[in-house]
């Protein structure tokens, strides 16, 4: 990150992944610039600007057909700090300028590269006395080292950043303790992309030591209003599941998490050979689990994710079909022919062939559709935006299915895609969007559903093993995963939604579960919020205006049973009103989840018949009661 300070205004450049925190006692403007990083044109991004009090003050939406531009935010003077958000992974490189007065401490993420650096740069941070502070890196290519220089004495401390064969691998040093306050010059040496961070202290960094002073972030406020309306269902809640027979040790934590869905593979080279080889696991996912709905993707065994239509992929197609028919048909069983095919395959045409082909082979028996059986396409990776890889914007997910609906319509029951790096908290949003943009894409039938079942089957805050354990094993993933699953919900029109994966794997530690030893598991935070939200799951959507950003709530019904499941992803209290239902409704209820991992019930507030509670930071919560009237489903006529 070159930060520099030109004349009356301060710079930082190369920003990819971090929060600004920008404090002003005079008016100043904020400008933002950005130019490509890498495949900018097939993505489009979000900035966010939030006030001292956690509400949105500013929104840009940056279009993939705008790799360059610049977005100004006037900032009126305050007493606590505006945040702006800059979320990763992103493929621009920003520039943020203001007024050299303004006071501005920069957070980056950890473990994932925040930004991009000149050798030489410099920032400051402080570390309180008595704290035990760590400092952090990772090398991702450009920075090779970091050295800290203790600003009263020239204390100096030097850090080597070394390649690591797995991703959340990282080097550390810790800090002198110190009975003062300390003061310390990080210089940064290399050039290219940058992973710092602190740990063990406030993790801010400022170009001015002078503006190394606490953050102010004021309380919040959340108004919420409930209608008696629903607009659609809520999404069976799942994971992806083994391709395996699981033995009795793994039932109880299986049981805590409740999957409604699962995401499966099917490998036609192993069923080619061994037609029965799936059946015991499956029944045991159906049977013993009460999974109701899930989705097969057809791939290889050792990783093969490019099939051909061959005679190989066409027997292990026809043996999955017999053995799912064999099961009864209870349930839906969606399958898609390809795993990430626009990120997988040589290009569309052979996608659309090996589709059209498999197709034809399911609809050739009648019993199969009998049996649950439903096509679902493409099952891509990303959908609004383009996978990670060469030329993203000829393959983006949308663009696929669109292509693909033009020709094979008939052929296909439901829509499937894969979301990934939408790691930060306030872009969960983009969930919502995604679904929207895939109810507009099918088009709404008279009673305002999706013509195609929508199904988000796989998803993780990062892909692959690109993992960091500050968010993958904490509190934080469970925030986020709770956001999901509220924004994705919200308009009543995704089917599925499957977090990827149910238990770590020694190359993917990204599960639900927590491996021990093959006796022994338990549920990661993850997995406690899954079951949490289980706990708390209903049947309908139901209407609900919220006037907050950093708060998701979405409202539910089940009969005459409300809930309300919520979380607050920022580290501020926020004062909550509901308006909408008398209060205290019979049975009303109030439950946290906080970042002690355990739900415990807590007093809430009814003054003028109003419901109230005031909800601490990183802090998930349910609410219900019983109604004394059923909602009135709605009928919309179109998508957004």
């Amino acid at each position: 990150m070159a930060a520099s300070v030109h004349g009356a205004s301060m710079q930082w450049t190369g920003i990819r992944d971090g929060s600004l925190y920008l404090q002003t006692d005079r008016q100043d403007t904020v400008t933002v610039r950005w130019v490509p990083a890498w495949q900018a044109e097939a993505n489009t991004e979000h900035l966010y600007l939030l006030d001292g009090q956690g509400r949105l003050a500013g929104e840009r939406l940056v279009r993939a057909d705008q790799p360059r531009g610049e977005h100004l935010w006037p900032l009126p003077p305050g007493a606590a700090s505006y945040r702006l958000e800059i979320p990763g992974y992103s493929f621009r490189r920003y520039t943020v300028e203001h007024d050299a007065r303004t006071r501005a401490l920069f957070a980056p993420t950890k473990v994932h590269f925040n930004a991009e650096t000149h050798d030489g740069d410099e920032l400051y941070f402080k570390v309180a006395a008595g704290e035990q502070a760590v400092l952090a890196g990772k090398f991702h290519g450009g920075v090779r080292a970091l050295q800290a220089r203790r600003v009263d004495d020239g204390k100096q401390l030097q850090l080597n950043l070394k390649p690591y064969r797995a991703y959340w691998q990282f080097d550390q040093v810790a800090l002198p303790i110190a009975d003062v306050e300390q003061v310390w010059r990080l210089h940064l040496q290399g050039n290219g992309k940058a992973a710092f961070w602190l740990d063990g202290t406030a993790n801010l960094f400022a170009q001015d030591p002078a503006h190394l002073l606490p953050l102010r972030e004021d309380p919040g406020q959340t108004h919420l209003k409930l209608y008696d309306e629903a607009l659609g269902t809520t999404p069976k809640l799942g994971i992806a599941l083994p391709y395996e027979l699981l033995p009795p040790s793994t039932y109880a934590v299986l049981d805590a998490l409740k999957p409604q869905a699962a995401s499966l593979y099917s490998f036609v080279d192993i069923t080619a050979a061994r037609g029965t080889y799936e059946d015991a696991f499956r029944r045991l996912y159906q049977e013993r689990f009460a999974v109701s709905q899930n989705i097969t993707l057809l791939a290889g065994s050792q990783r093969e994710v490019e099939l051909k239509a061959d005679r190989t992929s066409h027997s292990g197609l026809q043996a999955w079909l017999t053995s799912t028919r064999a099961l009864g048909g209870k349930g839906l069983h969606y399958l898609s022919f390809a795993d990430e095919p626009n990120l997988n395959y040589p290009d569309f045409t052979s996608f659309q062939q090996l589709f059209q082909s498999m197709a034809a082979q399911v609809r050739a028996d009648p019993a199969n559709a009998r049996a649950g059986i439903r096509i679902a396409m493409p099952a891509s990776s990303q959908f609004t935006n383009g996978p990670f890889t060469e030329n993203a914007a000829d393959r983006r997910g949308i663009d696929w299915a669109r292509r693909l609906l033009a020709t094979s319509n008939d052929q296909i029951d439901a829509l499937a895609w894969h979301e990934w790096m939408i790691r930060d908290l306030l872009a969960t949003r983009v969930y919502r969007d995604s679904v929207r943009q895939a109810a507009h894409l099918v088009g709404l039938d008279s009673q305002g559903r999706p013509r195609k079942a929508l199904l988000l089957d796989q998803t993780n805050m990062s892909a692959g093993s690109s993992l960091s354990p500050y968010d993958q094993e904490t509190h934080y993933a469970a925030l986020w995963w709770t956001s999901v699953v509220i924004n994705a919900s919200a308009d009543g029109w995704l089917d599925m939604l499957n977090w990827f994966m149910a238990a770590d794997e020694p190359e993917y530690p990204k599960g639900m579960v927590r491996v021990l030893d093959n006796e022994r598991f338990e549920l990661k935070p993850v997995g406690l919020a899954q079951q949490f939200i289980q706990q708390h799951w209903l049947d309908q959507v139901l209407r609900l205006d919220n006037d907050a950003f950093e708060v998701d709530v979405l409202a539910m019904a089940t009969g005459k049973q409300r809930g309300l499941l919520g979380v607050n992803k920022s580290t501020r209290t926020h004062q909550v009103s509901l308006d909408g239902t008398v209060c205290p409704q019979p049975g009303m209820t109030l439950m946290y989840f906080g970042p002690d991992n355990r739900s415990h019930s807590v007093a809430f507030d009814c003054k003028t018949g109003q419901v109230g509670f005031l909800l601490p930071g990183e802090t998930i919560f349910a609410l219900n009661w019983a109604a004394p009237l059923s909602p009135n489903p709605a009928t919309r006529q179109e998508a957004p």
